[in-house]
């Protein structure tokens, strides 16, 4: 079995910052990508950013230069940096990893249990 688990959200005020983890564990044999998704209510759940096994960056432009994606591949896990934090930024952050077991050996996408980030004063 695979698991993701989410850490690190909570509630800042507006221009704060906050960081959220991402392990990935089980029975894991590659990862080709992991990423963050986010879901405000009433909203469909949406891209945050990406980042593949290679280190390649995808953004949402409307987080462009406040967030930063990073990883701890020997840890499988992944960490998003946020700063300038919006009140359009409260949403559920769930984070997403494209990896393939060891058991099955299927290539499939995966999803944490996501972590609320409020942003209000």
């Amino acid at each position: 079995q695979v698991q993701l688990v989410e850490s690190g959200g909570g509630l800042v005020q507006p221009g704060g910052s906050l960081r959220l983890s991402c392990a990935a564990s089980g029975s894991i044999f590659s990862i080709n990508a992991m990423g963050w998704y986010r879901q405000a209510p009433g909203k469909q759940r949406e891209l945050v950013t990406t980042i593949s096994s290679g280190g390649n960056t995808n953004y949402a432009d409307s987080v462009k230069g406040r967030f930063t994606i990073s990883r701890d591949s020997a840890k499988n896990t992944v960490y998003l940096q946020m700063n300038s934090l919006k009140s359009e930024d409260t949403a559920v952050y769930y984070c997403n990893a494209v990896l393939k077991d060891r058991t099955y050996s299927v290539t499939r996408a995966y999803w944490g249990q996501g972590t609320q980030v409020t942003v209000s004063s």
